[in-house]
């Protein structure tokens, strides 16, 4: 199962992403995260030392070939994995999409091949659930980079600036190949916030998956820069996140 999750910034994109990579390790899946974005903050929020993740980079540009027509790795998935990638609790492994070095340098069209080349042979590993975190920019779809996973989880928060953000990003990825786009509703704080989202959702037919309500317990975890499932794991904002992953997989196997 390849997951990704796009949204508008601060909508918690990062926050959900890491906690359901370690939710689904915990039940037994082999995890990799992907951080892709220039911005990097996935291994953070795993729990990896920030001076260990500075040390070890990004993905090289140099494992993809466009020799075969499309995008391809140059190396076996698992190698690629184990050479790029670090460990992080519970046994989740992360890899970092490529960030600028320096200013005015150009884009980053290589690293976007790269995460799309890795997300795609991802799909062939067996027992493998890839989690992407992806930047708050549609660039990931207007160049297709997401176009390998199965599921995009459009996060948002229950405002109309982050609904609208979505709304873009769901039209864009009715063009892609993606057989599931579904929307995650976070910092919920109110009946009345849900049932507004809710309304938004119908009118414009988008699916809700799951909805995370406002929790403390996240700005806590994010001041003492710890993980939420280390800082609250018996938490409403880990349940529901616990439950979108359950809801995950019963969509993805009825497939």
């Amino acid at each position: 199962m390849r997951i990704a999750l796009a949204g508008k910034g601060g909508a918690g994109k990062t926050t959900i992403s890491a906690t359901l990579a370690r939710l689904k390790a915990r039940a037994g899946a082999q995890v990799v995260a992907i951080d892709a974005d220039s911005n990097p903050n996935l291994g953070t929020a795993l729990g990896i030392d920030p001076e260990l993740l500075a040390r070890s980079g990004s993905l090289p540009f140099s494992l993809v070939s466009r020799r075969l027509g499309s995008a391809a790795l140059t190396a076996p998935i698992d190698e690629v994995v184990r050479t790029h990638g670090l460990e992080g609790p519970d046994g989740v492994r992360v890899v970092s999409m490529g960030a600028p070095g320096h200013a005015d340098e150009g884009c980053l069209c290589s690293a976007h091949v790269t995460v799309s080349a890795l997300l795609s042979d991802l799909g062939g590993a067996p027992g493998t659930v890839a989690v992407v975190d992806m930047e708050a920019s549609p660039e990931h779809l207007s160049r297709g980079t997401a176009r390998h996973a199965d599921v995009l989880l459009l996060v948002t928060e229950p405002y109309f600036r982050s609904l609208e953000a979505v709304r873009r990003l769901a039209e864009l990825a009715t063009e892609l190949p993606i057989e599931t786009v579904a929307v995650v509703v976070n910092k919920v704080r109110s009946a009345a916030e849900s049932e507004a989202v809710a309304d938004f959702c119908d009118r414009h037919g988008l699916t809700r998956l799951g909805e995370v309500p406002w929790s403390d317990d996240v700005t806590r975890a994010d001041q003492a820069a710890r993980p939420l499932l280390d800082t609250a794991p018996d938490g409403a904002a880990v349940a529901a996140i616990a439950e979108l992953s359950t809801r995950l997989q019963q969509t993805v196997s009825v497939r």
